[in-house]
């Protein structure tokens, strides 16, 4: 379990003011300027050292990430940090706290990391229905240029350095990096083909890199503390503290910052006071948020809550939205629900994902009142494998796993409904 000493966000519950005064109290901009003068190289192989990977879903080392960026433009174009803010995938609520009670380590590791990157500007790309968040967010950003924290020779550091904050309108797939980048220049968030990526031709042509939001906001704090401190959190290739956010059938819901690699059942006990009816009541766990595979009951318990240990379960990390269910679930219309949120978030420019998402929902709404025959179940996981990476981004995967999750553990489930329907109609033909 994270001693307390070990925590990144200090104010995560919102218990002390989120302004400036109250965040230089914790720690943040704390003699910013030293730490740029690292050195970009050096900032760069800090983050490499210390295991971050990218806390958005995908776990891409940060670092490394961070490498592909131009070190010198050969023709006067400019480089861009692009923050992504636009929390939308269900279960995940993470960004939002560190928006609304901790923005200055945001907007301070937008600092440091655009720095390491020689970047032009950061664009802070944020959910449209972050109203109140929004708003805290962009008086954080006038705090700091107000104190000349950000904006010409930022934070005396001789590097100049703007923010910007951008309002989505509530589109899911803008949370993909290169709709991101179309929907920041005014264009329909659709994403785009690569390559080129972002690194390459990203925001107006430019270098770009698209950051989640608690990847940027760790930096500075390890920077200061050091690598070796962030990677004596969790094990071999999953380093570091990670915000966790738990929903669904536990005693108490809540977001907190752990350890990765903390055993499902420890998370659970010791944060959300347990299942709901005791550990016996629990039937599945997503374990990363809407878009990742369900794992059942027997499989989760102990398992280590990172990267690789959930990958070997079938499932995976993604934001860490670990949404829990106990047996009063009904885990088919659940995933039919899921399957209507992907169908109705597709932006359709891909085939396999525009008709194949309303495929798999009208499918899944069979299966969920029995309606169908059995040959069905393996038709939809056809269906499936048809649309899963065969789409311009991952949208079409997101859409496919939570189904192919379903039957690869509740089959039984699925040809009871299917039974038990047929039977009802055999008695009525009698």
């Amino acid at each position: 379990m994270l001693a307390d000493k070990d925590r990144i966000f200090t104010n995560l519950y919102g218990f002390q003011d989120w302004g400036l005064k109250a965040a230089q109290q914790r720690g943040d901009w704390d003699d910013t300027k030293s730490l740029i003068a690292r050195g970009q190289d050096a900032i760069i192989e800090e983050v490499k050292a210390s295991g971050l990977r990218g806390r958005g879903g995908a776990g891409f080392p940060t670092g490394l990430k961070w490498s592909f960026m131009p070190k010198e433009s050969k023709d006067g174009r400019p480089s861009f940090l692009v923050i992504n803010a636009d929390e939308s995938e269900p279960g995940s609520c993470k960004d939002r706290e560190i928006i609304r009670h901790d923005p200055h380590k945001l907007i301070e590791g937008a600092l440091v990391a655009g720095f390491a990157m020689r970047a032009r500007a950061a664009y802070i790309y944020i959910r449209g229905e972050y109203i109140r968040e929004a708003e805290t967010l962009q008086k954080a950003i006038d705090e700091a240029y107000a104190a000349g924290l950000i904006g010409k020779n930022a934070s005396k550091s001789g590097y100049d350095f703007d923010v910007f904050m951008h309002r989505g309108a509530g589109a899911y797939i803008c949370g993909e990096e290169t709709a991101m980048i179309e929907s920041l220049e005014g264009k329909k968030g659709q994403p785009r083909l690569k390559p080129p990526f972002p690194a390459g031709a990203g925001l107006y042509g430019c270098p770009t890199t698209v950051n989640n939001v608690e990847s940027i906001a760790v930096v500075p704090t390890i920077l200061r503390r050091g690598a070796s401190w962030f990677a004596s959190c969790g094990r071999e290739n999953n380093k570091g503290t990670k915000l966790f956010q738990i929903s669904g059938h536990v005693n108490k819901p809540c977001v907190v910052e752990e350890a990765l690699s903390i055993p499902f059942s420890e998370l659970i006990e010791k944060h959300c006071g347990g299942i709901r009816g005791g550990k016996d009541n629990l039937l599945a766990v997503i374990p990363g948020g809407s878009s990742v595979p369900l794992v059942p009951a027997e499989q989760i318990w102990d398992a280590p809550m990172d990267f690789d240990g959930l990958k070997d379960l079938g499932s995976g990390l993604g934001t860490a939205g670990v949404i829990v269910m106990d047996k009063s679930t009904d885990i088919v219309r659940a995933i039919s629900r899921l399957s209507y949120f992907y169908k109705h978030e597709s932006c359709g420019q891909c085939t396999p994902c525009r008709e194949g998402t309303g495929w798999m929902w009208r499918m899944m709404e069979r299966l969920r009142t029995g309606d169908a025959a059995i040959e069905e179940i393996d038709m939809l996981q056809q269906v499936t494998k048809q649309v899963e990476g065969h789409t311009i981004c991952a949208l079409g995967d997101a859409a496919a796993w939570p189904i192919q999750g379903l039957i690869r553990h509740f089959r039984p489930e699925l040809e009871r409904r299917i039974e038990e329907h047929n039977a009802k109609f055999a008695e009525a033909a009698e």
